[in-house]
């Protein structure tokens, strides 16, 4: 039996287009942006869309919270089977968007919380501004990730961190969050967003193929033993450095007129 596949509804997610960036952002602020089928279908079908333009995604949270998690009324009348083929919708999402075209900058304000933090942890940069805070309460709920955390938040805080977090109903504030690898940014309040689109734009200039080789190089790299990682990562620079872009921009350092790293 197959989960029905989720109707989109194009007013949970909109999409701005700017330039080389694109803003995505969840819009049911009344639900603290808690995610549905629709929502999380209308967030694969806009990815789906972006334009050949867009080079590096900014996505967002309308209201208080970047996202407080799976909307739970949704969940009650699922049985085992729907819950199984519903999760493996989700990784299919999410798996499309962390290993898509374009780098993706969260930025995170409000609750991150349960499956708003499954969603972060598939961006490749994480903003957070002081009002963020980060849980996973499924534990209490009676439930378990089902959006690829279990996967991915150990990636970035340790296994045991994420055990505690859903054992003892743990939260993080953005600091603290910051500080065990939840975000890489610490911002001010309401200047999530102003900096994630600050770091896409920055994003958007880099070549093309090095951005792809480091979203889904990297990850498989940090994954294979030391010799298979090194053979991918010699495969991965010799594709990149022939590129007619890469080319040019190491004969502009070569003669001067490339830009040069500075500490500000």
């Amino acid at each position: 039996m197959q989960n029905p596949q989720a109707e989109t509804n194009p007013g949970d997610v909109s999409v701005e287009h700017r330039g080389a960036i694109s803003i995505v952002r969840l819009c049911r602020p009344k639900k603290r942006n808690a995610i549905n089928d629709g929502l999380m279908a209308s967030l694969g079908q806009r990815f789906a869309e972006l334009p050949s333009e867009t080079k590096a995604v900014v996505i967002a949270g309308e209201g208080d919270h970047f996202c407080a998690g799976l909307d739970l009324s949704e969940l009650k009348d699922r049985d085992a089977v729907e819950g199984l083929h519903h999760s493996r919708s989700w990784h299919k999402i999410l798996t499309e968007m962390e290993f898509g075209r374009v780098p993706i900058v969260a930025a995170l304000h409000g609750a991150v919380v349960g499956g708003g933090l499954e969603l972060a942890s598939t961006c490749h940069i994480r903003v957070a501004d002081e009002t963020t805070f980060f849980a996973l309460p499924e534990g209490s709920r009676g439930i378990f990730v089902g959006g690829g955390g279990s996967v991915r938040i150990p990636k970035l805080v340790g296994a045991h961190r994420m055990l505690d977090m859903m054992l003892t109903g743990r939260v993080y504030k953005a600091a603290e969050g910051v500080g065990i690898g939840m975000a890489q940014y610490l911002v001010p309040p309401g200047e999530a967003l102003a900096k994630a689109i600050e770091l896409a734009e920055r994003i958007a200039e880099n070549a093309p193929m090095t951005n792809y080789a480091l979203m889904h190089g990297l990850p498989r790299i940090a994954e294979q033993p030391a010799d298979h990682g090194f053979l991918t990562e010699a495969m991965l620079a010799a594709i990149a450095q022939s590129a007619p872009e890469a080319k040019a921009r190491v004969r502009a350092f070569l003669d001067g007129t490339g830009p040069k790293v500075k500490f500000k």
